[in-house]
């Protein structure tokens, strides 16, 4: 399979910065055409970026682009943000299911307003840009869809520190199991992708206000991950939870370091992020010994 993403269309939601950011300038370095799905149109006090910012990036990266204002909690809005990209670039090859509510508190705290919202934007989100997006992949030559969502792990403890936010980024965890059993006969590739360490957005910053120990990784560490799911035969690879630094050195790339916010920092003085479990770390621990050989 070709591992260039050019001509291909993208439908990133949540890619005026951050992560979502960072996978169209990845994919427009290949020359593709993307839909920068967001709601922000003005300049935020606090957080950088609107989505014509992230078009004039992208254009300036090689890519083609479009900023769509789309609250993905909108139904309608959805599904014209949908046909805006199928009537402007012919289609739609891969969805990039990036757009995310945080708010880490446990039941007593958390606000029921700050449940709706996260359940509303993650899991809600993500399944009703997939069903719409559906009909436009299947006549896809390589369609993927990509949700970053944790590995499902039911254990206890990562519910009891923040339940309801657990509740929104495990309900995208569970289109991902869904959609790739769903898709799977149209050739449709449905994976999730999630961090081992923190990465530093402007959703991290604002955590991390309240917690000044993170070391963290840059938002391209993701978007390499991602170029190298997006550019996979859709029929060999669905229904995967892959964490980047492992899917990383399982394709042989080595360099961590050009990562790091923190020049220098050693591999084990990262930040791990949450929803990693032990067997995700004894994996990598072997992935990295074998890079090594």
């Amino acid at each position: 399979m070709s591992n260039t993403l050019k001509d291909k269309v993208l439908f990133i939601t949540g890619a005026s910065r951050g992560i979502g950011e960072a996978i169209a300038l990845r994919a427009a370095r290949d020359g593709a055409k993307i839909a920068v799905v967001a709601k922000t149109t003005e300049p935020h006090p606090t957080l950088p970026g609107t989505i014509y910012t992230a078009v004039d990036k992208i254009k300036r990266a090689g890519g083609d682009a479009i900023g769509i204002q789309c609250d993905i909690r909108d139904e309608n809005q959805v599904k014209a943000a949908i046909e805006k990209t199928v009537a402007v670039f012919g289609g739609i090859d891969i969805v990039v299911n990036n757009a995310s509510a945080i708010y880490l508190k446990n039941t007593e705290e958390a606000d029921v307003s700050r449940f709706d919202l996260m359940n509303s934007i993650n899991s809600r989100g993500a399944w009703v840009v997939s069903k719409y997006a559906i009909p436009h992949l299947k006549k896809s030559t390589n369609p993927h869809i990509l949700t970053l969502s944790p590995p499902l792990n039911m254990k206890q403890k990562w519910f009891t520190t923040n339940t309801a936010y657990t509740m929104a980024k495990y309900g995208m965890s569970m289109t991902v199991m869904g959609l790739a059993g769903e898709l799977k006969k149209y050739g449709v590739s449905v994976n999730a992708l999630w961090p081992l360490t923190t990465i530093e957005t402007a959703a991290l910053i604002v955590v991390a206000t309240k917690n000044s120990n993170l070391v963290s990784r840059k938002p391209e560490i993701m978007a390499d991950s991602a170029h190298l799911i997006l550019t996979q035969k859709s029929t060999s690879t669905t229904g995967n939870f892959y964490i980047d630094e492992t899917l990383l050195r399982n394709h042989g790339v080595t360099d961590m370091e050009q990562y790091s916010c923190i020049p220098g920092t050693k591999e084990h003085e990262f930040t791990i992020d949450g929803y990693i479990d032990t067997q995700e770390m004894q994996d990598l621990v072997k992935s990295r010994n074998k890079s090594k050989l």
